[in-house]
């Protein structure tokens, strides 16, 4: 259930727009280039195909990516980022960034003991 009171300071909402374990994976592959459903599921492997579903359909509530049905027989969906999403992108990768760095002060700490 989505939390519908504003966040004073953003981060929790930020949280909840990556807050599942196949999201910001998405984010990443769509940024290179739109997708259909099963080249994401084929760049994402260990993630099942309800588990995508889901994702991909609260990113496009929270305004991250784009489904573009293009109404042919048989069935056609392309997904895409949004300018919304690329900006989402910039802050995961400064997150990751910062998530190395991390580790590699763990590591150290834990050569040095």
């Amino acid at each position: 259930m989505r939390n519908k009171e504003p966040d004073g300071c953003g981060f929790a909402s930020a949280l909840q727009a990556i807050g599942g374990k196949w999201k910001t994976s998405v984010l990443w592959e769509l940024h290179l280039r739109p997708h259909r459903f099963a080249e994401l599921r084929r760049g994402l492997p260990g993630v099942s195909e309800k588990v995508l579903a889901q994702q991909l359909r609260q990113m496009e509530a929270d305004g991250l990516i784009h489904r573009h049905d293009y109404g042919e027989v048989p069935p056609r969906v392309e997904y895409s980022i949004t300018p919304l999403g690329l900006s989402l992108n910039d802050a995961v990768t400064a997150m990751s960034a910062w998530g190395k760095r991390h580790e590699a002060w763990k590591a150290e700490r834990m050569e040095a003991a």
